[in-house]
């Protein structure tokens, strides 16, 4: 854990990839606390990736700043962990050989029980070759890698995409486990929202290269409220909206409230995946942002 208590902190942070190119990040700001599972969410496109590796200090930004465990991103690295989409392994090492060189590269940090357990729970062979494995088995020695070198901070991209759902539901136990265990901090992108809610405590969203959502996942959740009334006589005026429709004579909307609402309207707390889509969906819809940047120090 870093002496400040912070993962990640981001202040006007930018990246845009050559001269002429789109921006696929741009004026993101926030603070992730250590020790938090964090997930990353937002559609195709979104700077879901973008900000992960510029986080794992593969990339550089083009504006603003990015602080990881207190320090810049390139000096962290020996103690953050990333796991890519594409999962990137020597093809022609076997499995044994393949952890024996995160063992090499991480000397006096390696955790060989830990990774070798990994990989065992998946059954796989340790003679085989990396080039062999299918793509779920591959994700299974990538996360061995990672965690095998007892990160204080844990990168995955969108980790789970090629595991069946009992392997999934295995090694979110094995991550939920370490952070438990170790306060490791594991930010992590997907795009199956639903299954974050039970394992994730904070929440990204990611939305046109900017951060539309940040903080504590349960603040968030209970800083909205979906509603519904009477279309004749529901105003919405002094509340936040976020979004709305009206089907026959009912309105129904999803709001930040900024007072006590009508006796007579129904409401109900969203879920994770209402939130999201409910943002995604309204692009126009206000930002909040929990937790954000302390500009003045990252600028510093």
């Amino acid at each position: 854990m870093t002496d400040n208590g912070t993962a990640l902190e981001a202040a006007a942070l930018g990246k845009r990839f050559g001269r002429r190119g789109g921006w696929a990040l741009r004026e993101c700001g926030f603070r992730l606390p250590a020790g938090r599972v964090c997930a990353v969410v937002g559609p195709n496109g979104a700077g879901k990736s973008t900000l992960l590796s510029l986080a794992a200090g593969l990339t550089v930004p083009t504006e603003g700043a990015l602080t990881v465990l207190g320090t810049e991103p390139a000096r962290a690295r020996a103690r953050v962990g990333f796991v890519a989409q594409d999962k990137p392994l020597y093809p022609q090492l076997t499995i044994a050989e393949t952890l024996r060189l995160g063992a090499d590269l991480n000397p006096g940090r390696w955790d060989a029980a830990g990774a070798e357990r990994i990989v065992a729970g998946g059954d796989l062979d340790p003679g085989a070759r990396v080039r062999s494995l299918s793509g779920g088995q591959r994700t299974r020695v990538a996360l061995a890698l990672a965690l095998g070198k007892r990160p204080e901070l844990l990168l995955l991209d969108e980790p789970m995409a090629d595991l069946d759902p009992l392997a999934r539901h295995e090694l979110m136990g094995v991550l939920m486990a370490r952070s438990a265990e170790y306060g490791t901090t594991i930010v992590m992108s997907s795009h199956v929202v639903a299954e974050l809610e039970d394992s994730c405590d904070h929440l990204l969203l990611v939305g046109d290269g900017r951060i539309r959502l940040a903080g504590e996942l349960d603040e968030l959740l209970a800083a909205h409220t979906r509603v519904s009334a009477p279309a004749d006589s529901a105003d919405l005026g002094a509340h936040t909206v976020v979004e709305s429709r009206i089907t026959g004579r009912q309105l129904s909307a999803l709001i930040r409230p900024t007072g006590p609402l009508p006796a007579d309207w129904q409401t109900s707390t969203p879920s994770l995946e209402e939130l999201v889509l409910a943002h995604l969906r309204n692009p126009q819809a206000s930002a909040l942002v929990a937790a954000p940047a302390r500009t003045e120090e990252a600028a510093a």
